[in-house]
């Protein structure tokens, strides 16, 4: 009998202050058997700091060759695919000409490095790849806040980013180790 996903509920506001981008989002999360806690409060993150009436969660885990969350334009076409963890370079590499901007979101800290490390050079030439890294302690926070109902409020701003919920206030500086070239 296969494992079905944990569903997870959470109330996600979002005040984007480089954007200026303010909205209260409902999000249900499906966390796959195979899915940690802390893989799922990244994909929450990464929604946060992307937020968007066109952004969705993907199908992630569940299906191979599909991003964690997508962002489709008016025409059906791939305007933004997201990706957290530690890809394949080749998968990277796909979904990056499958979209027109790709950000992938690593955590993992040391295997992070490394992987970024293995990488850097293969992916230099993506002109439309974001990579955004986590440190170990940012990733451990968000595991703390992980439950099945969750009330969270983000504030993003000069590329801070502080999340919220009822037992405290938690700042995280996500580093950007590759910027996309905007077209």
């Amino acid at each position: 009998m296969a494992l079905k996903s944990t569903i997870c509920k959470a109330e996600l506001q979002v005040s984007d202050l480089d954007r200026h981008y303010y909205q209260a989002h409902n999000l249900t999360l499906a966390r796959h058997p195979s899915e940690t806690d802390e893989r799922m409060m990244v994909r929450l993150l990464a929604f946060a700091l992307y937020a968007n009436d066109a952004l969705s969660f993907g199908k992630g885990l569940s299906a191979e060759d599909e991003p964690d969350l997508v962002e489709l334009d008016p025409t059906g076409s791939i305007a933004r695919w997201i990706d957290v963890g530690l890809p394949d370079e080749r998968n990277v590499r796909r979904a990056s000409h499958r979209s027109r901007e790709m950000v992938l979101i690593t955590y993992g800290g040391r295997i992070a490095d490394m992987w970024w490390q293995q990488n850097e050079s293969k992916l230099a030439g993506l002109g439309n790849l974001t990579v955004i890294n986590l440190t170990v302690e940012e990733s451990a926070v968000l595991t703390s806040l992980a439950g099945k109902s969750m009330r969270l409020q983000c504030t993003i701003q000069d590329g801070l980013v502080w999340l919220a919920d009822g037992t405290g206030n938690h700042e995280f500086s996500p580093r950007v180790l590759k910027t996309s070239i905007r077209v």
